[in-house]
């Protein structure tokens, strides 16, 4: 499953939790018991009859189970479902009624009491039920949505991870708890009807023709948590990929054009996971699908993958292009889970960022492989990897490998954490261990394990055979503690040789760690130096607090780069001399742009925690002056943000304005407005940050030319490309009144995609008068916003302003009740807590005050 962010103005990516507390010092948790094993399922024969006008459902199930000792009763798990009649038909005996139904609700559990002990063996369990189709994005839900003509209607769609297929039918809702399913729908006659499994049969309903019953093919042996079907109107596009797959994008009614560019990633996808596993796909058809109200961005059903229109709809004229990459790296997370999550399955939650890190880390690979040009692994450093060491910095981080016991706790662990650190360390592991034997070790895994369960340590034993490396002993340190470290490193010019000393020490960001009880990590050290950048002079494992590593026959005016490519996970704190060799590597451009942006992150960040001298960083940041990489000025920009807000709440906030202006006018001077020939899917990421950059530092020549465009596209003179479109409304909306933002949601009421209105919703926080915040936080609880997106609005607001995050808060505060009793639990309601705890962890910490104070003054 992929998350979506609550409010970032750029491609969605996953939202960073900042507040998972440490797991030392969490209040007790649930007491918790798994299932009894004594009866477990073999084969659901699943027949589920919703009702789109009532919102209801009927089900029957029939499942097969064995009976492993005698027993009276049978414990499943149930939630918001009401049985009607339940039996026992022992294999070759008489069918036995159960006397009784006892629902533990808080446990999501239901027991099922016979007059006699089920003997030994197996049988068949039979039970009638009936629940509702809700309106909570979780389970068996109603999501709706607009005809062509404009008729409200409603669609019934699933979703069960973690653990809501116990909202549908009564079942045994563990991950290691497999068995196979045979689902048929009865459905309206006119809806499309999806599942997992092709369709095998179609015929009219016995008591009422305007049905149909639709049967699905037996699933392989699977989780519940991965059982998925779907109701409503839909069109599609269909491809085969090359391994004969038939493929299917599933889009609203009237825009399967907008299915096409997903349809031909998964086309090219599914070929290089099979060539990458060496392992085919084992069903013989995947559907993806747009849903319309959807809490995450994507889930991995096995099959018949689900998305928010916004993870797999693409205009061809009227989406953007980090729309266009945010599709790829969806489609492309997804896919992977049907190998890794699905095929090979996590034992229990405790093992789930293995799932999500893994996705989240190969997603960029299958995006690199399709897509060259993205430049997609420099992005990652920006979007996951400093994520996650500005989060796992902090002192209520946690590790990777959380402990889970009730599963009400799994929510708190879809995080940044489970997702970028992850895929962070699985890179760092994957540079390790090189790519020919880490390929040997996941298809060796894949094979082991195919359609039963796996722990972490399962997949490092086989990395480890495949590669005759500690791979046990080295991920622990990752995994099981949280935090990173940092390396300082020094060296000194011995003849034609250099000398380095390397140490380790835990990097916090409230300033350096002096505790006694100070970790280590086994740390995979690579070293470059100027005479080649691109290749790694020396490889080390540093496995203790400190080490000396001599690097032989090299020049003493030849500088040395610790970390090349930036992909072990931690951060570098260079002596002087060195970081001052480093400078025209990155003025002459030889210093490849991942590593740019890798120094320039490092130093802003050790700058904030009191580290080092703001000098040092005004040093570096001159050495920017003909960066021309997107990514590496994307980074720049986000750290710029972080002292803009900062500084919000000080006399200095105009200085730090006029020096982001002073910055980025050159780059915006060479890129222009409008689109050259020749340029790329880069060049426009990179004219859309600078240009709003610049406008919402209220540069005047950017601010005037984006009024006149605003102007000639809503009155349809011009309409505004789609990489345009985001720059242009954050500015307008920045030093905006009233009457533009009626006339944004003016263009929001218009859309119909729902890209537009995404794009719009992100933005509306930037509108700076205090009534026009509130009214901005008003409308997130309209009709007009679904119910999924109401947390970018609120989280846009809050992260635009101090005046905006006190605001949100407070609405958050007023609106509890609502908002709690919207998402019922889920994590979307969790990110609201979080919005407020991110901004004072990152942006009120005294290091970071007082350093920025120093810097506005250098500058100012």
């Amino acid at each position: 499953m992929l998350n979506t962010p609550p409010c970032f103005s750029g491609p969605p990516t996953v939202f960073a939790s900042a507040t998972r507390q440490n797991t030392d010092t969490m209040p007790e948790r649930r007491p918790f018991v798994r299932l009894p094993t004594d009866v477990y399922p073999v084969n659901y024969g699943l027949c589920l009859k919703p009702d789109l006008i009532d919102f209801t459902f009927e089900g029957k199930l029939e499942a097969i189970v064995k009976v492993n000792l005698a027993t009276n009763q049978i414990v499943m798990n149930c939630a918001d479902i009401d049985i009607i009649t339940a039996s026992f038909v022992p294999e070759g005996g008489e069918e036995i009624n159960a006397t009784g139904f006892n629902y533990q609700n808080e446990d999501e559990k239901v027991t099922l009491s016979f007059p006699s002990a089920l003997q030994k063996g197996s049988g068949t369990l039979k039970i009638d039920f009936v629940g509702e189709l809700n309106d909570k994005m979780k389970g068996f839900y109603r999501s709706k949505y607009a005809t062509p003509a404009g008729e409200i209607r409603y669609a019934a769609v699933t979703q069960f991870e973690a653990t809501d297929a116990r909202r549908a039918f009564p079942c045994w809702d563990e991950p290691a708890i497999k068995a196979t399913f045979d689902i048929s729908l009865i459905v309206p006659k006119d809806r499309v009807a999806l599942s997992n499994m092709n369709v095998i049969d179609r015929k009219p309903h016995p008591e009422d023709d305007s049905l149909l019953e639709v049967k699905f093919a037996t699933t392989p042996i699977m989780s519940t948590y991965l059982v998925a079907f779907v109701i409503g109107e839909y069109d599609f596009v269909e491809g085969q990929s090359s391994d004969g797959v038939t493929v299917r994008v599933y889009t609203p009614t009237g825009k399967a054009e907008q299915g096409k560019f997903a349809l031909e990633v998964a086309v090219k996808t599914l070929p290089f996971y099979n060539d990458y596993f060496n392992v085919p796909y084992p069903l013989p058809k995947i559907d993806l699908i747009a849903i319309a109200d959807f809490a995450a961005g994507a889930m991995e059903n096995w099959g018949l993958v689900t998305y928010r229109e916004t993870a797999l709809l693409i205009d061809p004229k009227n989406s953007c292009s980090s729309s266009r990459q945010w599709v790829a790296l969806v489609v492309g997370h997804e896919l992977a889970h049907q190998w890794f999550g699905n095929l090979v399955t996590m034992e229990w939650w405790t093992h789930l960022w293995l799932n999500e890190g893994f996705a989240s880390w190969i997603e960029y690979l299958c995006v690199d492989h399709c897509f060259p040009d993205y430049d997609i692994w420099t992005q990652f450093v920006s979007a996951d990897y400093t994520r996650a060491l500005d989060l796992d910095a902090l002192d209520n981080s946690h590790p990777i490998e959380v402990n889970v016991g009730h599963p009400s706790e799994v929510d708190e662990i879809f995080d940044a954490i489970s997702y970028s650190k992850g895929a962070s360390v699985i890179r760092m592991l994957h540079n390790y261990i090189g790519d020919k034997d880490f390929r040997k070790g996941m298809h060796s895994y894949l094979l082991k394990f195919q359609h039963r369960n796996a722990a972490t340590e399962d997949l490092w034993d086989c990395l480890e055979q495949a590669s005759g490396k500690p791979i046990a002993l080295v991920m622990r340190s990752w995994t099981k503690q949280m935090g990173f470290p940092i390396i300082v490193v020094d060296q000194e010019q011995q003849g034609d040789d250099r000398i380095l000393k390397i140490s380790q020490k835990k990097f916090c960001a409230s300033g350096p760690h002096n505790g006694e009880d100070c970790p280590n990590w086994m740390v995979p050290i690579s070293i470059c130096t100027g005479e080649d950048p691109g290749c790694t002079k020396l490889k080390v494992l540093l496995d203790s607090p400190e080490t000396t590593i001599t690097i032989n026959n090299i020049s003493p005016d030849q500088w040395v780069k610790i970390n090349p490519g930036t992909v072990g996970f931690y951060r570098i704190q260079y002596s002087s001399a060195m970081l001052e060799g480093l400078l025209p590597g990155i003025r002459d451009l030889t210093l490849l742009p991942v590593d740019r942006l890798g120094l320039q992150n490092d130093l802003f960040s050790l700058s904030r925690a009191g580290m080092i001298s703001t000098v040092e960083v005004l040093k570096l940041m001159e050495a920017f002056v003909n960066e021309p990489n997107y990514t590496v000025w994307s980074d720049l920009s986000c750290n710029l943000g972080v002292l803009s807000s900062l500084l919000s709440h000080t006399d200095f906030h105009e200085e730090i304005q006029e020096f982001i202006r002073d910055l980025f006018t050159p780059i915006g001077l060479k890129l222009g407005w409008e689109c050259k020939q020749g340029e790329g899917h880069l060049d426009a990421l990179l004219r859309g940050l600078v240009l709003g950059k610049l406008g919402k530092a209220g540069h005047k020549p950017t601010l005037e030319e984006a009024r006149r465009r605003f102007k000639d596209h809503v009155e349809g003179k011009q309409i505004l490309s789609a990489d345009l479109r985001s720059p242009v409304y954050l500015t307008v909306l920045k030093h905006g009144d009233s009457a533009t933002l009626d006339t944004m949601l003016k263009l929001h009421k218009q859309a119909d995609m729902q890209e537009e209105k995404n794009r719009i919703e992100r933005v509306l926080g930037a509108i700076s008068a205090p009534d026009l915040i509130q009214k901005v936080l008003t409308f997130a609880l309209s009709e007009d916003v679904r119910p999924q997106d109401t947390v970018s609005v609120i989280g846009g607001v809050a992260g635009s302003s101090k005046h905006g995050r006190k605001a949100a808060w407070k609405f958050v505060k007023d609106n509890w009740e609502e908002l709690h009793n919207r998402y019922q639990g889920g994590f979307l309601i969790s990110r609201l807590i979080k919005v407020k705890a991110l901004f004072i962890k990152q942006f009120f910490s005294k290091h970071c005050l007082l350093n920025c104070l120093t810097w506005v003054k250098c500058f100012g």
